[in-house]
């Protein structure tokens, strides 16, 4: 199973929200047992094609283990603090979802 999500920084705090995703939020998702690994892409902008990606950035993490489960440890450690979200996220650019193998 993986979980994606797509997110772009607030405006002008690219180097804050890389700075926090990489050395602090990877390593709170992957202390979440069932989160066994993660990888990050950044969009390549170009003017081939109909259409532009909303989202700067996805990430791609690997869960083992019941999703639900996961999500739910996901949920109460972004409530409980043990998830620390920064400023340098446009939070309200968030999407995100699990995907299934077919």
């Amino acid at each position: 199973m993986k979980y994606l999500v797509f997110s772009s920084p607030a405006p002008g705090q690219d180097a804050a929200y890389n700075d926090w995703y990489d050395n602090v939020h990877l390593k709170d998702l992957l202390d979440i047992p069932g989160v066994t690994g993660a990888t990050r892409y950044r969009l390549q902008r170009t003017d081939s094609g109909p259409g532009s990606p909303a989202h700067d950035y996805l990430a791609i993490y690997e869960l083992d283990g019941e999703p639900g489960e996961v999500m739910a440890q996901l949920m109460a450690r972004a409530s409980d603090g043990r998830i620390h979200i920064s400023d340098a996220l446009d939070v309200g650019s968030v999407v995100q979802g699990l995907y299934e193998q077919i």
